[in-house]
């Protein structure tokens, strides 16, 4: 009967919980990985011969997707951080200017600047002192937490275009 009357106290949760919450939360949503495999999974072993290879029924080779995410991410990390980045011309700017990468080398460079913008926008994230809600000054109402939701949906939607080419080709590990 004692434990009847003990009474209950919830640990009261503070904006800095809250604020600590959406910034893991944010992070998890741009590595990717909770609904679907992770982008750089979907990257690996993808093969060289078959890079620059388009399939009937669909849009994009390997190379235009992945030099896609990695122009766009680049412009939407530097758009949150720089106010004197001036974007490419859309859409011709967004993506490369050949269906088959130039060479082996272009292809790795493009995977490592992906990995190195998508590690910028977590930091930016991260830090504390960034003011996820605040209008971006130099943007027509965009904030920095649309604009990371922006980069994980846009990555997401061509992590879908990217599996489903590696499928039509014969070159993923369930096909």
């Amino acid at each position: 009967m004692k434990n009847k009357n003990k009474r209950i106290t919830k640990k009261k949760s503070t904006g800095a919980n809250h604020d600590q919450a959406l910034r893991e939360q944010l992070v998890a949503l741009l590595k990717g990985g909770g609904a679907h495999v992770h982008f750089m999974d979907a990257l690996d072993g993808f093969p060289e011969a078959k890079r620059g290879t388009f399939v009937e029924g669909l849009a994009h080779t390997g190379w235009q997707l992945i030099e896609h995410v990695r122009i766009a991410q680049w412009d939407i990390v530097e758009f949150s951080r720089d106010a004197k980045h001036v974007s490419p011309g859309f859409p011709e700017g967004y993506w490369p200017k050949t269906p088959v990468p130039p060479d082996q080398a272009a292809w790795q460079k493009s995977v490592e600047a992906f990995q190195q913008d998508l590690e910028e926008m977590i930091k930016l994230v991260n830090n504390p002192k960034t003011d996820l809600y605040m209008v971006i000054p130099h943007g027509d109402g965009q904030t920095i937490l649309r604009q990371a939701l922006l980069l994980a949906d846009h990555n997401a939607y061509h992590l879908g275009q990217l599996i489903d080419l590696r499928r039509a080709l014969g070159a993923w590990p369930e096909s």
